[in-house]
């Protein structure tokens, strides 16, 4: 086994090496040839600098026994997933290259990923053409909202249809339709905020009516930070939210506040220090404040059984787009089908936390030790 000095070296493996495990001529070729990159943005193919070519047999390890039509095919790679996430292996059978997903720990069921190893490395390209906003996706440069999202998801599904005559795989499919929702809004330049929330995209999505919007009368006097006073004017936040549900009946207290009025009965010592400047926005369950920082407009949530502060987001504006996305997941399941979205559903939650790590960071500072938003879309 070898590697180039390119940019992204390339693993390439010997006809000796590949032997009588694989007799597929074009993935011969492609492995002995140009060889795989050791890792893209999706996947990686590292395993075979660690472990060299392994058949199933051999990497397995776990109580179960393997079809014999199993048995032989060949460990290359693995999905590279949102850390705390087991990582799928990259399955080559190869007598027919094609190519397979499954986990280590019980490969028995085997989930289809793409014809060939050239057809899994174009839909790898492609998928990070969109994130960069490259080749077939330059178009899309500058331009943000759902019709922007609607518009690029249709481009990268209609590319893995030419490939696979239509018949994309699950993996696939989800990463089409969920990848492209990271355009829905765009950098903040206008707002004062991490992202520019296009108008009226949370009313097409939760409801008319259903996207609370607060007046200065609603604020008190310690939230300071303008820039969230006005979108929390201007572009509001939805009233329910599959886990969130707003503050609407009073106005927006701090935290000693809140516990003062509506739960006499919370040690008020327990509260952090700086209290008075956490405004309260909501709740989330299990007994969770959403609360924004009134001086630097950061959120985050307070645990009343551990009175623990934790970062849930940047701001208010990439609060606002987390809700959207996680609200947008629900039809993003009934496009794909119950049964399928079941099956698929930890290919839809790498997904769901790779788009919402794009527009907000948060849950992977090096000082995030927990977070509500992740944590809930691996456990649920």
């Amino acid at each position: 086994m070898s590697t180039t000095d390119a940019e992204v070296p390339a693993i390439t493996l010997t006809e000796a090496e590949l032997d009588r495990f694989v007799t597929h001529a074009p993935t011969r070729g492609l492995l002995t040839g140009a060889g795989l990159p050791a890792e893209t943005d999706l996947l990686t193919f590292s395993p075979l600098r660690t472990h060299g070519l392994r058949t199933l047999a051999d990497a397995a390890d776990g109580p179960f026994r393997l079809a014999e039509e199993l048995r032989g095919r060949l460990v290359i790679g693995e999905l590279l997933t949102p850390a705390g996430l087991h990582r799928e292996s990259i399955l080559l059978d190869g007598a027919t290259g094609e190519i397979t997903t499954a986990s280590l720990l019980d490969p028995s069921d085997p989930r289809p990923f793409a014809p060939s190893l050239t057809t899994l490395l174009r839909f790898a390209a492609v998928t990070e053409e969109l994130a960069g906003l490259r080749g077939r996706f330059a178009s899309l440069a500058g331009r943000y909202g759902p019709e922007t999202v609607a518009e690029a998801s249709r481009r990268l599904l209609t590319l893995f249809e030419e490939d696979t005559n239509g018949a994309v795989p699950p993996y696939w499919k989800a990463a089409a339709l969920i990848r492209p929702l990271a355009l829905v809004a765009g950098p903040g330049t206008a707002s004062g905020l991490t992202l520019d929330l296009p108008a009226r995209v949370l009313d097409q999505e939760f409801g008319h009516g259903r996207v609370v919007r607060f007046e200065e009368v609603d604020f008190p006097a310690t939230l300071t930070h303008e820039p969230t006073r006005r979108f929390l004017r201007e572009t509001g936040l939805p009233e329910e939210a599959v886990l969130f549900r707003a503050d609407t009946d009073v106005p927006l207290p701090t935290l000693r506040e809140y516990f003062t009025e509506e739960r006499p009965d919370y040690p008020l010592g327990e509260l952090p220090a700086h209290c008075d400047h956490l405004i309260r926005l909501g709740r989330l369950p299990a007994d969770t404040s959403l609360v924004v920082d009134g001086r630097t407009g950061a959120v985050l949530t307070f645990s009343e059984p551990d009175a623990t502060l934790h970062p849930l987001n940047t701001d208010v504006s990439t609060l606002a787009v987390t809700l959207w996305l996680i609200h947008h997941e629900r039809a993003i399941d009934a496009h794909l089908g119950h049964e399928l979205a079941t099956h698929t559903y930890d290919h839809l939650v790498t997904a769901l936390i790779h788009t919402l790590t794009t527009l907000d960071p948060t849950a992977t500072l090096p000082t995030t030790t927990w977070h509500y938003w992740t944590e809930h879309l691996q456990t649920r």
